[in-house]
């Protein structure tokens, strides 16, 4: 697919390829997370909902999200 870009994220603490697309949710509660920023004008907000990559060697975690050109001003 032309444009598929599957980014290797390495943990910054052992240098470990970390396993992508892992789910980020509240416990206890039946929603996850939000990243969000306001904007100037109707429609110039930008929101994400953010995953997580795990690090199988060290149990690191980062957080990113796949929208990130959206919070570009």
């Amino acid at each position: 697919i032309w444009g598929l870009c599957i980014l290797k994220r390495i943990c910054q603490q052992c240098h470990a390829e970390m396993v992508n697309d892992c789910a980020v949710t509240v416990q206890g509660g039946m929603y996850g997370i939000k990243i969000s920023r306001k904007g100037n004008g109707l429609f110039n907000k930008a929101s994400a909902i953010p995953k997580a990559a795990v690090c199988p060697n060290c149990g690191g975690v980062a957080f990113y999200i796949d929208e990130y050109k959206q919070f570009k001003k």
